[in-house]
């Protein structure tokens, strides 16, 4: 008998589960804070016209600090024993195992072969603080330039520059997250 793999409809039955699994108020704060800078480059991204997995995207967002409820810490400090926990957790949940993968990804990107949607997914938790990571943007430029069949510099204008608008907002998104934790 064939596994019956637990899908979503919404990001909203996403938060369900992580509340369901005792997810603490600032972590699904914090994805919802993610999912902001995420919503402004997928927006970006179906503005090129660009194919990509939309859903992919915001599920990965979603539940990829999903380890963080495994490993509480890691909410305030530096760690990343929460990614393959995460991931684990969300295997146990009949999660589907791209979108668990998010939660190694989005820390390990520069170790692992990363689709579209898992780069996006790691910079959208980058940036959404106000931190720019260079070598995790020429990433996902080079991407969009490939997927598009354009050059490389065709592409980086319109892309640096909402990469900048994302994280000069950054204070703001930073400052909501944490109210929950004072």
């Amino acid at each position: 008998m064939e596994q019956q793999l637990n899908t979503f409809k919404s990001v909203r039955d996403a938060y369900r589960l992580l509340q369901e699994l005792s997810a603490p108020l600032h972590l699904i704060q914090h994805v919802k804070l993610v999912g902001e800078a995420a919503e402004i480059l997928i927006l970006q991204f179906q503005q090129l016209d660009l194919g990509f997995d939309l859903d992919w995207i915001r599920l990965g967002v979603a539940f990829h600090d999903t380890g963080k409820i495994l490993h509480p810490s890691e909410l305030v400090e530096k760690g990343n024993r929460h990614e393959a926990a995460g991931e684990t957790l969300l295997l146990s949940q009949d999660i589907d195992p791209k979108i668990a993968r998010c939660c190694r990804s989005h820390g390990q990107w520069q170790q692992l072969e990363c689709s579209f949607e898992e780069l996006v997914v790691a910079l959208a938790d980058n940036l959404w603080k106000g931190k720019r990571n260079r070598e995790l943007e020429h990433r996902v430029i080079g991407k969009v330039a490939q997927m598009l069949g354009k050059d490389y510099w065709d592409v980086f204008g319109c892309l640096e520059d909402k990469f900048e608008e994302i994280a000069t907002s950054g204070d703001s998104r930073l400052a909501r997250s944490l109210v929950l934790i004072i």
